[in-house]
Order: structure tokens, then C-alpha cells, then sequence
């Protein structure tokens, strides 16, 4: 069996034995009214592989299968920590070479950056993390290029290839507050894309489909690359997500692109970071904790190479380098608060307990 259609059918529940089916490439289940919501969402948008791991793993009813695939998820964020982190192991352990991070509480802020969540997201995008990073170095060599590589690995690896979050990284000079978290149909939203015009998202993804078609005959093989790869993540959404500034304009499309608006240049130093996620708020919390910790990292990188005009474009490496920490590579996140539109508080982060997960490597002043 390799394609099964049972689309607009009155199916409840899906057979288990469906994820035995190895040959199975394509299984239409759209527009049956499942008991399971989170099933029917994702035939309604996901591909049939997601569909099949889903149940493959016992669904979400089933209790211990649930949990024991989000302890799977959490080890393998874990064990990407623990390999960004490198082995420097002993130096580390005595504190030598930790990356400095303060945080500012929002009671300490006098403009605070505040996030409205409309109620529009939970049934599309329900969870978001935001946050301020002060002091970063883009601008010597090839700093953001390796800034900009670190963020598309964490795509692949902490992230799994965006489904289970997306980062979105921006240039907080041109961030106008307060923002607002929201959902928008295809044929309304519009978003001038990284490197290219205004444009609404419907038309976007339609050029975006064109060119993974061309791509496709081009190349002659079925896999496609760059943001084409994640153009099923909003198949059968009526609304797509996107973050709105207090100007009105769309400054993230997640999990497709970010705003040519707010990019990041080498003249960078203060960032306005946001990871959203359909599966979990502590997901949320892990990559942006990875992320920060990566940057971190990159940021000493920088500052303790000295690096001209040009120069390698491969990563820096993932482990601090061996020094002691200084003022100068301190890096500063503020708080930021996301609330509900009666300016009820839904997440604050970073929090006293996020950040902890490489206490080895991190040194947060709070």
C-alpha cells in the first residue's frame, strides 16, 4: 500500500496498524472529525510521515506514549546541548572560560518590550517566546555569516527541520513596539520576505511551490532545499501566524520567513529573538536557551579572534574558547513579557528557571 485517500469520510479514530504500513508514501485523511483534535489538525496539515510517527508513538490520549515521545525530544535537545557545548569538560567544571550572560527583569526595565498574544493563535500557533539580546559582534569577518549558519543548523537539529519550532532572529533598532502576536488569512497578510518585494503570503507560497517545482526538474530528484522544505508545515491552514508590529507591518511569517524590514546586518548589536512552536511551550524555552547559549558563544568567538575584512566561512567552534571570562563578551538579555490581549501574563522568559541548561558552560548573573 503506498497512497490510501479517505478524505471526507466520518472517521473518529485512526488505526494504529496505519504506522505498519512501511510502503505508505501518501495518505489523504483530510476532513474527518477525529476524537483526537491534535490528529486532526495534522492530517488537516502535516505530511503523512509526521501523521504516521504520530501514531507510531501511541497519540496523544494514550498518556506514557505521549510523554515517552516528549522525553525523547527533550533527550535529543539534551544530548545537541551537550555537543554545541564541546568537551572541554575539567576547565569548564571549575568555571574557566564560562560565557557571561545578565539578565535584565522587566521591574528593572524602563521600556519594556511586550508581546500581545491574540486568541487567534492557539488554534494555529499557540506558543511563542521572546526576549532582547544586547551586546552581540556581527560586524569582523565573517561573524554573520557564522551567526547566520548557526541559526539555520539549529533548524536542523534542535528545532527538527522546523516542526517542532522556529526561530526567527531580528534587528531590534528596527522593531517598533509594543507587538503583537497574531494570525492573519493567506489572502490578507502581507510580508515584504528576506531578500525579496512585498508580497501576501497565499502569492508567497504559491512562487515559493513554483520555484520548488523548478527546482525539482532542475536537479531531477524530489528533494528541494531552503524554504521550500517547509511549505507543507500550512497545508489546509485557513490562517497563518505572523508577529505585527505597532506599525502594522507583518515582521515574521514563522515557520516560513522573517521581514526584509527587520533584518540583521553586520551593524548589528541588539536583537529581538522569538521562537514559536504548534507542540510545546518548553520546547519554546529549550531552543531559545540553545540559542542564546550558541550566540554566546559565537560572540566570544569573535571578539577573542581577530578577524579582518574576510576569512573562513565555516562555524565557529561549538565549545568557549579557553579564557577567562571577560566584561567585554558579556552579553545582556532582557526580559520580555507575553500577555493575552486583557494583559493577562501567558510566558516570561527568560524566567529563574530557564538558562539552566548548561550550567557548566553559562554563567547567568540574575
Amino acid at each position: 500500500l503506498q497512497s490510501l485517500d479517505l478524505a471526507n469520510n466520518r472517521l473518529t479514530e485512526l488505526p494504529a496498524a496505519l504506522a505498519d504500513c512501511p510502503r505508505l508514501k501518501e495518505a489523504n485523511l483530510r476532513g474527518n472529525r477525529l476524537r483526537d483534535k491534535r490528529l486532526e489538525k495534522m492530517v488537516n496539515g502535516c505530511q503523512t510521515k509526521a501523521v504516521l510517527e504520530y501514531l507510531r508513538a501511541g497519540g496523544r490520549g494514550k498518556g506514557k506514549a505521549e510523554n515517552a515521545r516528549e522525553e525523547a525530544r527533550k533527550k535529543k535537545r539534551e544530548k545537541q546541548q551537550r555537543k554545541d557545548g564541546g568537551d572541554g569538560g575539567q576547565d569548564e567544571a571549575e568555571g574557566v572560560g564560562k560565557l557571561l550572560v545578565k539578565v535584565l527583569h522587566v521591574s528593572d526595565n524602563p521600556v519594556p518590550l511586550v508581546v500581545r498574544a491574540s486568541p487567534g493563535v492557539r488554534d494555529v500557533r499557540p506558543y511563542i517566546v521572546c526576549c532582547v539580546l544586547r551586546g552581540v559582534n556581527l560586524e569582523p569577518g565573517n561573524a554573520l555569516r557564522r551567526f547566520l549558519a548557526a541559526q539555520t543548523k539549529l533548524h536542523e537539529d534542535i528545532c527538527e527541520k522546523r516542526t517542532a519550532a522556529t526561530i526567527a532572529t531580528h534587528d531590534l533598532q528596527l522593531v517598533r513596539g509594543p507587538l503583537t502576536y497574531d494570525v492573519q488569512p493567506p489572502a490578507e497578510l502581507k510580508i515584504t520576505p528576506l531578500g525579496r518585494k512585498e508580497i501576501k503570503a497565499k502569492d508567497l507560497l504559491r512562487q515559493l511551490q513554483a520555484e520548488a517545482e523548478e527546482q525539482r526538474k532542475q536537479k531531477k530528484r524530489q528533494n528541494v532545499s531552503g524554504l521550500h522544505r517547509y511549505l507543507q508545515l500550512l497545508d489546509g491552514k485557513d490562517h497563518y501566524p505572523c508577529l505585527v508590529d505597532a506599525e502594522g507591518v507583518v515582521i515574521s511569517f514563522p515557520p516560513i520567513t522573517n521581514s526584509e524590514k527587520t533584518k540583521i546586518r553586520k551593524t548589528t548589536r541588539d536583537l529581538f529573538l522569538e521562537v514559536t512552536s504548534d507542540t510545546s511551550l518548553q520546547i519554546c524555552k529549550d531552543v531559545m536557551d540553545t540559542l542564546i547559549l550558541k550566540i554566546a558563544e559565537l560572540n566570544r568567538f569573535t571578539l577573542e579572534n581577530k578577524e579582518e575584512g574576510s576569512g573562513s566561512d565555516d562555524d565557529a567552534p561549538c565549545g568557549p574558547v579557553n579564557s577567562s571570562p571577560s566584561q567585554s563578551s558579556a552579553l545582556v538579555v532582557e526580559q520580555v513579557r507575553v500577555v493575552d490581549t486583557d494583559g493577562n501574563l501567558k510566558v516570561l522568559y527568560p524566567s529563574k528557571t530557564d538558562l539552566a541548561t548548561a550550567p557548566s558552560l553559562l554563567t547567568v548573573i540574575r
